[in-house]
């Protein structure tokens, strides 16, 4: 029996989970599921199912998180956004879940479609959302977004701590951050964290650089992200895209060895649907035997 996010995170161990979107074609459904169950012999703690811009991947985040969670023993998190959702079709969404066991949700406030189009919505910020959940299923655990890097959107850094305080007193269980590549910046943020009465676990997100062109597209879509010097010293001396993944890999081994080390709850890795680099992490750092909790 899958289990429910609060227990995961009640329990001594480091948790590692591991995050995936939906596939657009049956192509990439073969890839994906493949991934799935490569990254199931590492028995994760859980993994999540993201929504694209605007709800754009709404059934099929639905379709994914409910074929995971019958098909397989993995417990899952499903991402849920703000984005264009009434009330009614978030109680919909919810009992779907409830009935297919799914009790962990991702409150987040999502991004708007990519074509400009505004889309009305009874959820105005992520902090709605998880008040919502609270309040018609206190039964579901519930995650919200952490932003080491700083939020994109928020006026300043005081601010953005602020928001993030309001999502935890709405009834957040734990919060699980955006992707980054210093940890001193993640060591930071948890420390302001504290500093604001903010008291849940803090899982740190990470993804290893596989290509040029995948940093450029995190940049793009991620404005405030930064990338450290040393690290684009190893990645501009690279001369082949597998040199370049080779080094963004051991960069993000050394991530989690030292987040390892700081005792951290747990570790959330960004899969971009794939499963190699993750193995290859795990075992750079000696845990390819890991079987999801340390």
């Amino acid at each position: 029996m899958a289990a429910h996010i609060l227990d995961i995170l009640n329990r001594p161990q480091v948790s590692f989970s591991y995050e995936f979107f939906p596939p657009k074609n049956p192509h990439s459904a073969n890839l994906l599921y493949q991934t799935i169950s490569d990254l199931a012999k590492l028995q994760p703690a859980y993994v999540s199912v993201t929504y694209g811009a605007g709800g754009s991947t709404r059934e099929l985040t639905h379709d994914l998180v409910t074929r995971i969670q019958g098909s397989t023993s993995l417990s899952v998190v499903s991402h849920l956004t703000c984005v264009g959702s009434d009330h009614d079709q978030m109680l919909q969404i919810l009992e779907r879940y409830q009935q297919s066991g799914i009790l962990s949700i991702m409150a987040l406030a999502g991004d708007p479609p990519k074509d400009g189009q505004v889309l009305s919505s009874d959820f105005r910020y992520a902090s709605d959302l998880v008040a919502f959940i609270k309040k018609h299923f206190p039964q579901m655990g519930i995650g919200v977004a952490g932003f080491p890097e700083g939020h994109p959107k928020a006026p300043n850094r005081l601010r953005e701590i602020e928001l993030l305080k309001g999502k935890v007193d709405a009834g957040a269980d734990y919060i699980c951050t955006q992707l980054f590549f210093d940890n001193r910046d993640f060591y930071d943020f948890c420390e302001r964290c504290e500093l604001a009465g903010i008291k849940v676990p803090i899982i740190p997100g990470i993804m290893a650089i596989t290509s040029i062109k995948s940093m450029v597209r995190m940049a793009e879509l991620s404005p405030g992200s930064r990338f450290p010097a040393s690290l684009l010293r190893s990645l501009y001396r690279a001369v082949t895209d597998e040199q370049v993944e080779r080094v963004g890999i051991h960069w993000a081994a050394e991530q989690v060895r030292d987040l390892l080390d700081h005792q951290v709850k747990g570790i959330h890795f960004y899969t971009l649907n794939r499963s190699h680099q993750i193995f290859r992490i795990c075992e750079a750092i000696g845990l390819e035997n890991f079987g999801g909790i340390l």
